[in-house]
């Protein structure tokens, strides 16, 4: 979406579905996020369905018609889905690529070869942060688990001190970096320069990375100082990956360390540059800047890396022709439920925008005077830790807040973005599929699993809240 088409949205709200007042949409608000929280955590219902019972529940209340509810339901999760499900889908086919070629380990490999002792956590974090930038975070965690147990084991490491580093860089990735779904969707959602936000999400992972991987670990450590769980040594193979995990075999050779991470970064510098580009010359009608605007574009870019990665990956990796509509067709089935998750999401946002919710919000927020990005954190803090899930932290509090988003400058949407991300990830807890991931993986219990990993994301949140606010006063 343009900064018009979020101005034109907010505009709408002039003339909303509905004629309640601020306390009847106050009610709303709150009732329609109880709905989707409750059937979320007490009746274990899929975050899809919840959204869209959500949704029309909120209507209700509102007082706006059903059919109009529906309607700005189903047009918010097409335009949604039409806005970041080409992006999800190119995303996981890259992962896929990555992870099935032998990329993946290529770049563990060579960087680890490079590490050693006391700048194991850092090679830890920097090879999490590079695998990361295309890969969803479960399939990352899928990936490096295997990896960081056998240097733990091998290099006689806490299991802290080696995986929290990994776990910060995934997680870093997945709530502050497109093309990363969450991202994605608040960009789309507040009309924000995916360019500028990408930009802005690096300079802010770094320094958030570092304090919550490699110097958080330290600490982690000593709290929780516990060795690789043997039974999930025992399930490694030679190669020290975990059997079954991977649909396409092993590859018969591994792509190259160069060509592999040139893939991994050309969306990256494709969309870097095209901001750079427009901020340099700000011409529409100049021919550089219109070259760059399209293959800067984050479908072009990461369809570039895509067709890249079928010489730079899958060739070298002895991958025929006949494999690689196969592999496509593998790497799309799992992100069925995050695009619908992900579209309810939008649905979802489109009706509190058309029962005059965003309006509501503003009217409210003018008189008070807690800052616009807080306020986003805060919501998405919320929202995280009743429903546990970070995708639907992002797209609710992206809802909410993307009116505001109306009157800002390019880069303060684009924190305002970054501020959703970083809620979205606070305090994982027992309600987060990631929290037993992580547990379950690392063989630690309950309490273990709070002191480190939770505590870890509650860095990650409040570091990354705070930069956001610090870079909203200099830029």
């Amino acid at each position: 979406m343009t900064r018009l088409s979020v101005e034109m949205l907010a505009a709408d709200t002039v003339e909303p579905i509905t004629s309640a007042g601020h306390a009847q949409l106050g009610i709303a608000v709150l009732a329609g996020i109880a709905v989707i929280v409750l059937l979320i955590t007490r009746f274990k219902l899929h975050a899809f369905l919840s959204l869209t019972l959500g949704s029309l529940a909120l209507g209700a209340i509102a007082g706006a018609p059903l059919d109009k509810v529906i309607t700005s339901f189903s047009a918010g999760l097409g335009t949604t889905v039409a806005g970041v499900g080409v992006l999800i889908a190119l995303g996981a086919v890259l992962g896929k690529m990555l992870a099935d070629s032998g990329g993946a380990d290529q770049i563990v490999d060579t960087i680890l070869a490079k590490a050693g002792g006391r700048s194991m956590p850092w090679a830890m974090v920097l090879i999490a942060s590079v695998i990361g930038l295309p890969l969803f975070f479960e399939v990352g965690v899928v990936l490096l688990i295997p990896v960081v147990l056998m240097v733990a084991k091998r290099g006689n490491y806490s299991l802290m001190r080696i995986g929290i580093p990994a776990l910060a860089g995934l997680s870093v990735m997945h709530g502050l970096v497109p093309p990363h779904p969450g991202p994605l969707v608040a960009i789309d959602a507040v009309g924000a320069d995916l360019g500028v936000t990408l930009a802005l999400g690096v300079l802010i992972a770094i320094p958030t990375v570092i304090i919550a991987g490699p110097v958080f670990s330290r600490y982690a450590a000593r709290w929780v100082d516990v060795p690789a769980p043997e039974r999930m040594l025992q399930s490694l193979g030679d190669s020290g990956q975990i059997p079954g995990e991977r649909a396409s075999g092993e590859p018969q050779s591994r792509p190259a360390f160069g060509p592999t991470l040139l893939t991994i970064l050309l969306p990256v510098v494709l969309m870097l540059s095209k901001a750079l580009v427009d901020i340099v010359i700000d011409d529409p009608e100049n021919t550089v800047q219109r070259v760059f605007d399209v293959v800067g574009s984050p479908m072009i870019a990461l369809l570039a890396a895509v067709l890249l990665g079928i010489f730079t990956l899958l060739e070298p990796a002895g991958f025929g022709k006949e494999r690689v509509s196969p592999l496509v067709e593998k790497s799309l089935a799992p992100i069925a439920g995050i695009l619908l998750i992900v579209g309810a999401g939008g649905g979802f946002k489109q009706t509190l925008i058309d029962t005059g919710v965003g309006q509501m919000v503003l009217d409210i927020s003018k008189d008070w005077s807690i800052p616009a990005l807080l306020l986003a954190w805060l919501i998405a803090v919320a929202i995280r830790l009743a429903t546990g899930s970070a995708t639907v932290a992002t797209v609710s509090a992206a809802g909410l807040v993307a009116p505001l988003a109306a009157e800002m400058s390019t880069t303060h949407a684009a924190l305002l973005v970054l501020a959703i991300g970083a809620g979205s990830l606070f305090f994982s807890h027992v309600n987060d599929a990631g929290f037993w991931l992580v547990k379950e993986y690392f063989g630690l219990d309950v309490g273990q699993t709070v002191k480190t990993w939770s505590v870890m994301e509650t860095i990650i949140s409040v570091v990354a809240g705070g930069l956001v606010l610090l870079l909203s006063l200099v830029i």
